[in-house]
């Protein structure tokens, strides 16, 4: 099946969970995300929002319904395919302090207030709350008619939130972790940040700073219990602490810039690809015979031949 795209297309994305549609979500060089149906063979519709191209793309774990892009202008949207424009996008001002209390914690912590809180009290609050009709303090019609079109109008349309940005540069990277409660950014400004889903902020994880692609898209790749986040830095790959933000390992082997990883959760392998058409294999160190074909690489890797050498390859 072919989509011809109006220009280079930067990432291409399919969600996981989709049992309803057959949408590959691509990001080009145009400001808007185009939706593929590969059932019909032609474009669904079209997501307008971003003022530059599109550099990621990433689908939400928790909804197949959910996509979330990142722009060459700094700003990345949460979008619900069923309607139009973003209902939120990301604004790096607005944060809070490291992950938030779990659900089943919250619900505890609630039930016991509520049971130390007494009925009389909760009459009470409510009460204080009524509020007094005046009609001095009624609101006049154009405050109405204002107060109902900022209902109407969509979150992510607002022009405070319209203008907020993520990163000082481009978003080239984007990564939702396995339970979908967080997502990892990239951007060209050489930062990493980590955003709580639920809430859209800022966590305030300090990453160490590294030598990120600020040209082209990169694909992240996050262990299963979201340790490790390993992140493409030039020839290398550094695995990163996920919430201390410290490098715990560099890996090397590739001898040009390194685009793209991938994290086996099966085999707890690491498959990384790089500009000089390597396909590189990182598993944790183990004992391996001296008669072994691959060759043996810093971080406990092992090199695989270019894709033209497979009479060369050993499994």
């Amino acid at each position: 099946m072919n989509f011809k795209m109006p220009g280079k297309v930067y990432r291409t994305a399919m969600s996981p969970l989709a049992n309803s549609h057959m949408l590959i979500a691509a990001g080009t060089e145009d400001v808007q995300v185009r939706l593929c149906d590969i059932s019909s063979g032609a474009f669904t519709h079209m997501l307008s929002g971003h003022r530059d191209g599109v550099m990621s793309i990433e689908w939400s774990m928790s909804s197949e319904w959910v996509l979330m892009t990142g722009g060459c202008d700094g700003a990345i949207r949460f979008w619900d395919i069923r309607r139009a424009g973003s209902f939120r996008v990301l604004d790096q001002s607005q944060s809070q302090l490291g992950r938030r209390t779990p659900i089943l914690r919250r619900c505890e912590s609630e039930k016991v207030l509520t049971s130390r809180s007494s009925p009389s009290s909760h009459t009470a609050t409510n009460k204080s709350r009524i509020p007094l009709t005046d009609s001095k303090q009624s609101p006049s019609r154009n405050q109405r008619q204002t107060s109902s079109r900022k209902q109407r109008l969509h979150p992510g349309l607002l022009s405070t939130q319209d203008r907020a940005t993520a990163h000082y540069g481009a978003v080239t990277g984007l990564k939702v972790t396995e339970d979908g409660m967080y997502l990892l950014s990239a951007g060209s400004d050489s930062r990493l940040r980590l955003w709580d889903v639920e809430s859209g902020r800022n966590t305030l994880v300090n990453y160490e700073t590294a030598r990120l692609q600020g040209t082209k898209p990169m694909q992240l790749a996050v262990t299963q219990d979201s340790a490790l986040v390993f992140v493409p830095c030039m020839s290398s790959v550094k695995a990163f602490d996920f919430w201390s933000g410290s490098i715990s390992k560099t890996f090397r082997g590739h001898y040009e810039s390194v685009n793209c990883c991938c994290f086996n959760f099966h085999d707890q392998e690491l498959y990384t690809g790089g500009n000089d058409r390597q396909i590189l294999v990182w598993s944790p160190p183990r004992f391996t015979s001296a008669d072994q074909m691959d060759t043996q690489v810093e971080g406990g890797g092992r090199r695989r031949y270019p894709l033209e050498d497979q009479d060369n390859w050993s499994d």
